[in-house]
């Protein structure tokens, strides 16, 4: 027998009806509302960041697919989607050429180096921004005020609350995003918004975004109890920061979370554990990140102890 040997693509390999460009479509159209209400709060720096970002993932994709002679698939959007993503997630005084580069190492390194789509280990956009806080972390932490405060420079809520013990925050602004931030993460209410879209899509699981959330919600009631006027309560932890963009868009990614529904739960608990615990504590006033990237690590591990046993074993 000279048949050619069966080529087995990378995993996670699950049965349903769910196609890349199918979801790929669905995130890009979920992240719109935060799009718009970034542009609208941080106006024609928003709008460069996202463009420059989307180009540079995009044509890092192809470049890197040319040179090492893969077939190009930057038709798939899963580049667009990340060029997004990154974008969402840095500040909106940084520097554009800054922008371009961490979605170079978060196309060539995160996702390409490891063999593409579907091979990846870790999120690539949060790998991009996690480059960017190591290589350039004062420009990292230098936020621009949304034009509709009179100020130019402003420090985010998580730093007046962790730094100053500032917990007088208007929650109205932290839902709608009228506070200093990364642009994409502000506003509470465009990342449900498309969140609830992803889930009437039914484009990703619940269980990851509720037992983050829950995790968060949990720790940040019991602390706020036991030392009044020192921590901040659920509210404000569940509507600051990236916790709402990292629970439903980067936590959920299919290629980097556990397939198993039990998987998935100690996944969201690991994410928002580690999340309190680097804001309550940690040296940072924000954990998201290092809390999924840490988690995406340990996701073979997840898959495996928590992989159903074959009827009959």
């Amino acid at each position: 027998m000279n048949d050619p040997k069966p080529y087995l693509s990378p995993g996670p390999h699950i049965f349903g009806n769910q196609e890349t460009p199918r979801m790929v479509r669905d995130v890009i159209i979920a992240l719109m509302p935060a799009v718009a209400v970034s542009i609208y709060f941080f106006r024609i720096r928003a709008f460069l960041l996202i463009v420059i970002s989307m180009a540079a993932c995009v044509g890092a994709e192809a470049a890197i697919q040319f040179l090492m002679k893969r077939k190009i698939r930057i038709t798939d959007g899963s580049a667009v989607v990340t060029g997004i993503l990154f974008a969402m997630i840095i500040p909106p005084a940084l520097p554009l050429w800054m922008a371009a580069l961490g979605s170079f190492v978060a196309i060539g390194i995160a996702k390409e180096l490891f063999g593409g789509l579907g091979s990846n280990i870790f999120n690539p956009a949060l790998l991009g921004r996690a480059f960017l806080m190591a290589a350039f972390p004062t420009f990292m932490t230098a936020w621009n005020a949304p034009i509709t405060l009179d100020a130019v420079t402003g420090a985010t809520p998580l730093g007046l609350v962790k730094f100053s013990h500032n917990l007088d925050i208007s929650y109205l602004n932290l839902f709608l995003g009228n506070v200093s931030g990364c642009i994409g993460e502000t506003s509470a209410a465009a990342l449900l918004l498309g969140a609830g879209y992803l889930f009437l899509r039914k484009t990703i699981d619940w269980r990851i975004p509720l037992s983050y959330l829950g995790t968060v919600a949990i720790i940040s009631f019991i602390t706020e109890k036991a030392s009044p006027g020192t921590y901040a309560g659920p509210a404000f932890h569940l509507l600051a920061g990236g916790v709402i963009i990292g629970a439903f868009f980067m936590a959920t990614d299919p290629v980097t979370s556990p397939v198993t529904k039990a998987g998935r739960w100690i996944f969201g608990i690991g994410c928002g554990l580690i999340t309190m615990v680097i804001r309550l504590w940690g040296g940072l006033p924000e954990g998201v990140m290092y809390s999924i990237l840490l988690m995406n690590g340990l996701t073979p591990i997840l898959n495996r102890i928590t992989r159903p046993k074959r009827y009959g074993t």
